[in-house]
């Protein structure tokens, strides 16, 4: 990853973040005219991503956001448009679209769902859900979409940011609390295991999923660091706080997300 970045002193507390997407996507901030670009060709760009996307071409749609986000990176807009594009990239990834980073697999005699996760290293639920699979039964001859690219995930401590990428590209930024006192450990790490409705293992106490009092939300996925790890929340009020013992704290619909996407051995880069 190219983590060179143009020093970019945002006018707006809201670009902060941006910039963050852009550190580490290795995109180069483009320079910043003196006047705003022209609302004529904003605005065809934007009729034009609108029309691409009601008509289910999404890679086009996409292509449109991810322009309008690099040359017109001075807008009022620019966050609106980045949002659009990582909407864009998640309906792509749960739909049977194929992109450059997916191939279509032809079902062979003897393959199930979880043979098939182990060989692309994905999960199940990231198979059913791009391929409208309402079971994990599955016919030899039938083709399916399968993601064949990386996902790693960095959290940026400072922004209180958890951004999903897949290679070098961006594919969601989900806004997460982090440890308070800065407790968060920095560093590279793997999710190692991963629970659903998982049980709190606290001192002296044994808390349960179904208890109001279980801290950790609908999803963990562990690092291997013992204690530490992505998990959901029963307080979505503090996200984008530094509150928690140490972990990143998500969302319940997001982490549930994110856990059907990444396998485990996923690779999470925390920084200060």
């Amino acid at each position: 990853m190219n983590k060179k970045i143009a020093v970019i002193i945002a006018a707006a507390a809201g670009l902060a973040l941006l910039i963050v997407i852009l550190f580490v996507t290795g995109r180069k901030s483009p320079s910043i005219p003196a006047e705003s670009a022209p609302d004529r060709e904003i605005a065809v760009l934007v009729d034009q991503a609108k029309d691409l996307e009601v008509k289910g071409e999404l890679l086009g749609a996409k292509a449109v956001y991810q322009k309008l986000v690099s040359d017109y990176f001075n807008s009022s807009e620019v966050m609106n448009w980045q949002k659009k594009e990582e909407d864009l990239n998640i309906k792509l990834l749960f739909s049977p679209v194929v992109t450059p980073k997916s191939v279509l697999y032809e079902i062979k005699p003897g393959d199930s769902l979880a043979k098939i996760a182990v060989l692309f290293n994905t999960t199940v639920d990231f198979l059913m859900k791009s391929n409208n699979l309402d079971s994990d039964r599955i016919m030899p001859g039938r083709k399916i979409k399968v993601w064949n690219a990386p996902f790693n995930i960095f959290v940026d401590k400072s922004q209180n940011a958890l951004i999903l990428k897949s290679d070098d590209e961006i594919i969601k930024t989900y806004v997460v609390s982090t440890g308070k006192n800065n407790s968060t450990p920095a560093g590279t790490f793997k999710i190692t295991n991963k629970l659903m409705n998982p049980t709190w293992f606290k001192a002296g106490a044994v808390v349960p999923a179904s208890s109001p009092e279980n801290v950790l939300g609908t999803r963990w996925l562990g690092f291997n660091l013992a204690g530490y790890g992505v998990h959901g929340t029963t307080e979505p009020q503090t996200l984008g706080q530094q509150v928690t013992q140490g972990c990143v704290r998500m969302a319940n619909p997001e982490v549930e997300e994110l856990y059907s996407i990444v396998p485990t051995g996923t690779e999470v880069t925390i920084v200060e």
